[in-house]
């Protein structure tokens, strides 16, 4: 890490910060150095780096744990504000952005899908319904939106992975808000899977389609 030399030094370590949260030195979930470390490692106080992380904590980038550190969450602040919107957001209006998102995730995935894809899809599925039956809804949900982000990796699009990635949380939340919908027995993710596997576009936005419109209909 750089000695800083600037008129702010407040400001001259939230960019140092910053810069090495987005620049992957400390990925998210990861332990950041301890407050003297940093201080020491940047030329300032203390007090200016404690302030530094302070400010970064309320943007949403680092967490601090009373008596354990601060912990990376983060490496955007545009996707911190887009998970606080999303938090916020209406039901209907994620189901309107998925129609989006999963149609053309569906479409590609059809025609892009390698055979790990396909591996992977199938694995989480299995995974959605045995969550199903036994009743555990927090797995379900968590393998639910798995195989929607397995579908969009599928697509082999980094951007559309990006952007389902960064509604994982709120689709978590829609699935497990239509708790007893949820946990009914339903084939129609095994067709999605099938339409994709036969590369056969039409049939897997048709199904994609179907799925939301389900969904729609149990808010």
């Amino acid at each position: 890490m750089r000695n800083v030399a600037r008129t702010s030094l407040v400001d001259a370590a939230i960019d140092e910060l910053r810069r090495e949260i987005a620049g992957g030195v400390w990925p998210v979930g990861t332990k950041i150095p301890s407050e003297s470390q940093l201080a020491q490692s940047l030329g300032m106080s203390r007090l200016s780096v404690r302030e530094a992380v302070r400010v970064l904590a309320h943007a949403g980038l680092l967490h601090t744990r009373q008596g354990d550190g601060t912990y990376v969450t983060a490496t955007d602040e545009s996707k911190v504000a887009l998970r606080r919107r999303l938090d916020t957001a209406a039901a209907m209006d994620i189901i309107d952005v998925r129609r989006g998102l999963d149609l053309v995730a569906a479409r590609l995935a059809a025609g892009r899908r390698t055979d790990a894809d396909l591996a992977a899809m199938r694995e989480t599925l299995a995974r959605r319904d045995s969550a199903g039956r036994a009743g555990d809804l927090d797995g379900f949900a968590d393998a639910d939106v798995e195989f929607h982000l397995r579908v969009a990796d599928a697509a082999h699009n980094a951007l559309l992975g990006d952007l389902y990635r960064s509604m994982s949380d709120a689709l978590r939340d829609s699935v497990r808000d239509q708790e007893q919908a949820a946990l009914a027995p339903d084939t129609s993710h095994d067709d999605l899977l099938r339409a994709i596997e036969d590369g056969d576009a039409a049939a897997a936005v048709a199904v994609s389609v179907s799925i939301l419109d389900q969904q729609e209909r149990e808010l």
